[in-house]
């Protein structure tokens, strides 16, 4: 007999090699008969007590330099090309290096050497700390990692004695808060890259470029991962030209963009985890911004999540890798077709469309990894008397990896290639100031708060229309209502930091985000069924099947009355955009 109202422990769920997935930081309420996960209003903060997981999203960036440091360089602005190493050496005689490179470049042998605490205290802050040796020279590097630029990073040096790190050289970039815990803590070494460069120098109209192929391994205990990859620094000129070089390249050959440093591919072989899956940064916008600098500083913090998804969505042993690579698609799309209100902006629709094309070859896999690691697990758990689960999760595991391979096949695809260099270019020109009409131009230079308030308000008003009459709705009506809202969150996600200051938005915010969730919920059970529908189980499994069916049937009329006062609490919560102070 199946029991519907039993609320079970929701299990560790695995990848799709068998793995234990990492648990996020995430509260749990019960929706629609399942144990839904609920982003957490503040992200953590790390306060000195460390423990063993990857970097807090919100880490601090390290100070900048006092005058008196014997440290040289601030940053770097640098983007990465993996590269297959059988074609590694073809790279060499591309175009672009052909015709712009300055001399024959130099080869080096380089041995770096990644410290930190026990408690891997840098790299959950953000921060690494190496020395390299090259010939006889040591130098010591601390590096932040990107804030809320793809392509920047701080970076301070210092020449050493010997691969040994000198703490006290490195202290006046580590913010002070960690100080105390680092001199009372040894370092030890972590892992090791051995590499072999070959630097040129190439000059464009733009800026000067240093193209670097890199050929090695980095080696931690007995675990050892090849590095073949073409790392691209800008020397001079504008950010734009890495970006120039990358398309030049990627147009000779298959690469693959990566902001992913040795440092975290290092700490991860180290652990042997998989690559981190994040979730997007908190955006911080000043209210006296323009429209021109909000849109890019949204677009970056949107493309910065998306180059951080990649690695792990590629790897695929965690299944929120995938999740947040479609998460990011998403506020890529969100945020170019908030753009279109300024005017015709012809690039936008294409770049949407890329996204698009992306993501949708990303959806089965993300829906087969909700059925496998949430809905079939929690069903099973609660309704032991039934049979046919294990058959059914075989054959559903099949389909799972029949999804990856199509997600993997896309993101290997040259079209995905040159659809993130290109988005990375577009953003980094300000592309749409070339595609606003010349009466739109104005626009820009107007206050982001105006345009805030104007874009928030009409698609508030979208979902309050959407929503009348909300508990006479049926499934089809709330599906429109959970996508005008899924599209006011990204809306608020992107413009309410204008509104910071008040209290309100906080509140309206977390209120928002309940009715998404809640609202999701619902497309879950929609999209269990057509999962189902066709899947060959054996008649065990088609008794599991039939279990889950009768579940989320008597599942979702129970809920029904928390919905609506979700939808209640959601609509009597203050606008914080209704007035400008």
């Amino acid at each position: 007999m199946l029991k519907s109202d039993a609320t079970p422990a929701r299990k560790t769920p695995s990848g799709p090699d068998g793995n234990a997935v990492p648990k996020d930081n995430k509260r749990t309420r019960v929706v629609a008969g399942f144990l839904r996960q609920i982003e957490p209003a503040e992200p953590a903060i790390v306060e000195g007590a460390v423990s063993d997981q990857t970097p807090s999203q919100d880490a601090p960036p390290a100070p900048e330099p006092p005058q008196s440091s014997v440290a040289a360089h601030a940053g770097e602005i640098e983007l990465k090309l993996l590269v297959d190493a059988e074609r590694m050496a073809g790279f060499n005689a591309a175009p672009v290096i052909a015709a712009h490179a300055r001399n024959k470049g130099s080869r080096k042998h380089l041995t770096s050497v990644y410290y930190d605490t026990p408690e891997r205290m840098l790299r959950r802050n953000g921060l690494s700390l190496r020395v390299r040796q090259s010939g006889a020279r040591f130098v010591q590097t601390v590096k932040t990692e990107a804030a809320d630029d793809p392509l920047r990073r701080g970076e301070w040096e210092a020449s050493v004695a010997s691969l040994t790190p000198d703490l006290a050289l490195a202290m006046p970039f580590i913010p002070e808060k960690l100080r105390g815990h680092l001199e009372a803590r040894p370092l030890e070494a972590v892992f090791t890259a051995d590499v072999r460069r070959h630097a040129r120098m190439i000059d464009l109209p733009s800026g000067t470029v240093e193209i670097a192929f890199d050929r090695g391994v980095l080696t931690a205990g007995d675990r050892s991962l090849p590095v073949s990859e073409i790392e691209l620094e800008l020397k001079s000129g504008t950010a734009s030209t890495i970006y120039e070089v990358a398309l030049r390249l990627a147009e000779h050959g298959a690469v693959k963009p990566s902001i992913r440093s040795k440092s975290a591919r290092g700490f991860d072989l180290a652990m042997g985890a998989p690559p981190e899956a994040r979730r997007p940064r908190k955006l911080r916008l000043d209210p006296s911004v323009t429209l021109d600098e909000a849109f890019a500083t949204i677009l970056r913090s949107c493309f910065l999540h998306l180059l951080q998804s990649l690695p792990a969505a590629e790897d695929g042993r965690n299944p929120e890798g995938v999740h947040q690579l479609r998460v990011a698609l998403r506020r890529i799309r969100s945020a170019l077709g908030l753009m279109r209100s300024v005017g015709a902006l012809s690039n936008v629709d294409a770049l949407r469309s890329e996204a698009r094309w992306l993501a949708q070859d990303l959806s089965a896999a993300r829906d087969w990894d909700v059925f496998q690691f949430e809905t079939l697990p929690t069903i099973a758990k609660a309704c032991p008397s039934v049979a046919g689960f294990d058959a059914l999760g075989r054959a559903a595991a099949g389909r799972q990896s029949e999804a990856y391979r199509k997600a993997h096949h896309a993101l290997d695809d040259r079209r995905c290639t040159m659809f993130l260099i290109g988005l990375g270019n577009w953003i980094e020109t300000r592309g749409w100031r070339n595609d606003v009409a010349a009466d739109d131009l104005g626009r820009l230079a107007e206050p982001a708060v105006n345009f805030a308030q104007r874009s928030l308000s009409e698609q508030y008003a979208k979902v309050r229309r959407r929503g009348r009459r909300f508990k006479l709705l049926t499934m089809e009506e709330l599906h429109r209502v959970r996508l005008a809202t899924k599209r006011l969150r990204y809306l608020s996600e992107f413009l309410l930091p204008l509104f910071a200051d008040r209290k309100s938005a906080k509140k309206f915010a977390r209120r928002l985000a309940g009715l998404q969730e809640d609202l999701g919920a619902f497309n879950d059970m929609a999209v269990t069924a057509s999962l189902l529908d066709g899947i060959e189980a054996g008649p065990d499994g088609a008794i599991a099947a039939a279990a889950i069916a009768g579940w989320q049937a008597r599942a979702s009329i129970g809920v029904r009355p928390a919905l609506q006062g979700t939808w209640r609490d959601f609509t009597a919560a203050r606008v914080p955009w209704s007035s400008l102070s």
